[in-house]
């Protein structure tokens, strides 16, 4: 498949949303560009894009995670891919930038979280070495 994988820009938000959408998350153009200034300003976030034929076709987030308790590792925050293009090796492409991102930075972990209903992002993870370390559940309150 014909694609480039690059850095995010601000030009990509409405994209980015639409591609949101598709996993249910509100795609609203301008708090997607809000809050992509605000990771794109920040040495500890990086944002990439897929592009085919023109348009981007999926989206990488990945994040430094440090803790107390553990060493520090990036965590992919996000990966979308367009419904209609799956299984073509764009979310792969954005792994591998993701993963060169932050092998350059000194890291020597990955980590992602997935929904326990994604079954098949599971066995994309997998097949690309990712391994279940745990599971959790996550709670939140709202202020």
């Amino acid at each position: 498949m014909n694609m480039d994988v690059r850095p995010a820009g601000l030009d990509d938000a409405p994209a980015i949303a639409a591609l949101s959408g598709m996993f249910g998350y509100e795609p609203d153009v301008d708090a997607h560009t809000e809050r992509l200034a605000q990771l794109l300003s920040r040495p500890e976030h990086a944002v990439w894009v897929a592009e085919h034929e023109g348009r981007v076709a999926g989206w990488l987030h990945a994040m430094l995670r440090l803790s107390l308790e553990s060493r520090s590792y990036i965590e992919i925050a996000g990966l979308v891919v367009d419904q209609g293009l799956r299984s073509r090796g764009i979310g792969a492409a954005l792994l591998r930038a993701a993963e060169q991102w932050a092998k350059e930075r000194g890291h020597h972990e990955m980590r992602v979280r997935s929904n326990v209903l994604r079954s098949r992002a599971h066995a994309f993870y997998a097949r690309e070495g990712y391994a279940e370390t745990k599971q959790q559940r996550v709670l939140a309150k709202r202020l």
